[in-house]
């Protein structure tokens, strides 16, 4: 009896700790980015003389809101200790299902209900591989990509699927007070997300898990729901993010979502998200889409070639995931 509860004790202790220690390098890093994020305003405001206008903000977070919407998922992905390649496939493929369906002649609501299922379905598949199958979340997702990708493909034949309802696209269209509806959903699922993280008992078993997965285990956590729960979140929003867009441009298309991945995982990184897990946050996340898009817009208002965007945003990642990894390395040799 003595041994259990001196063991119950330690896992208490290190749950303790490691929500302590979560918080002082989340609120320094989220402190730092907002920091960074209004220079650079700033200055892109004196710069640029078309950036610091209303038109400009709302067509900037319109246009990453649904790229914040998977990066809130991707960020509790990543604090569990995983990662997820699939979610652009799972963007187009659930944007497909819907539009094709639609174009069938199924109501609009049973289509959206379907493609929030394909997504699901893709998400389940994921974490059956790394739970039942035992692959690492990096193979995994890898291999769902290509295939929810080869069947975007195959029901579209590559052709673009449009000629949608109107009381479909006003999904996706409509505003409310004057802000786009995506922003509304992004604001919406980033708080819900970022307080549940934070504030859940069952949320922030995540953590726990991420941080060390053997500890967590031997605590009587569940492993394997907990994983499963991740990647079906994390599908679910991509599938609901790709039924918005195609719902606000009124088509849908095989190469819709392609790189929706390298943009989530890069800003959960530079939010403060650990590739090894156990740190991140949604707010985080956030902060770090708002830092890219920053640099898009910046490079766009200045008329510098659209394809050095991708060049860019892939060497902030490298670089930010490089910074991980050395503050990681300079911690352990000090400790």
């Amino acid at each position: 009896m003595g041994g259990m509860h001196s063991s119950m004790e330690g896992n208490r202790g290190f749950g303790v700790a490691l929500r302590g220690a979560f918080r002082r390098v989340a609120s320094v890093r989220e402190a730092a980015l907002i920091a960074f994020i209004l220079f650079l305003s700033l200055v892109l405001g004196v710069t640029t003389p078309n950036f610091v206008s209303v038109q400009n903000f709302i067509a900037t977070f319109t246009g990453l809101a649904l790229d914040a919407v998977i990066s809130a998922g991707m960020a509790v992905v990543m604090v569990s200790g995983g990662i997820d390649l699939s979610v652009g496939s799972v963007f187009a493929c659930s944007s497909i299902v819907v539009a094709k369906l639609i174009n069938l002649g199924l109501p609009p609501l049973a289509a959206v209900a379907l493609g929030m299922l394909t997504a699901l379905a893709w998400g389940a598949i994921n974490g059956l591989l790394i739970t039942r199958v035992g692959l690492n979340s990096l193979i995994s997702t890898l291999g769902t990509m290509g295939m929810a990708r080869g069947v975007v493909y195959v029901v579209t034949s590559g052709r673009i699927l449009s000629n949608l309802p109107d009381t479909f696209e006003k999904i996706g269209q409509s505003a409310f007070l004057g802000v786009p509806s995506v922003i509304w959903l992004a604001g919406v699922v980033i708080a819900l997300g970022d307080i549940l993280l934070r504030r859940s008992r069952v949320m922030r078993q995540f953590f726990y898990l991420g941080g060390n997965e053997k500890a967590a285990r031997l605590s009587g956590l569940n492993i394997d729901g907990l994983k499963m729960g991740a990647y079906i979140l994390i599908a679910l929003l991509s599938g609901l993010a790709g039924i918005f867009e195609t719902s606000r441009f009124g088509s849908a298309m095989a190469p819709m979502g392609t790189g929706k991945e390298l943009t989530a995982i890069s800003a959960c990184v530079i939010g403060g998200a650990s590739m090894s897990g156990g740190e991140g946050s949604v707010v985080g996340a956030f902060l770090g889409l708002i830092l890219l898009a920053l640099v898009r817009d910046g490079l766009i208002l200045n008329d510098v070639s659209v394809y050095w965007q991708g060049l860019i945003q892939a060497a902030i990642l490298v670089a930010a995931v490089s910074f991980d990894v050395l503050t990681r390395r300079r911690g352990s040799t000090t400790a």
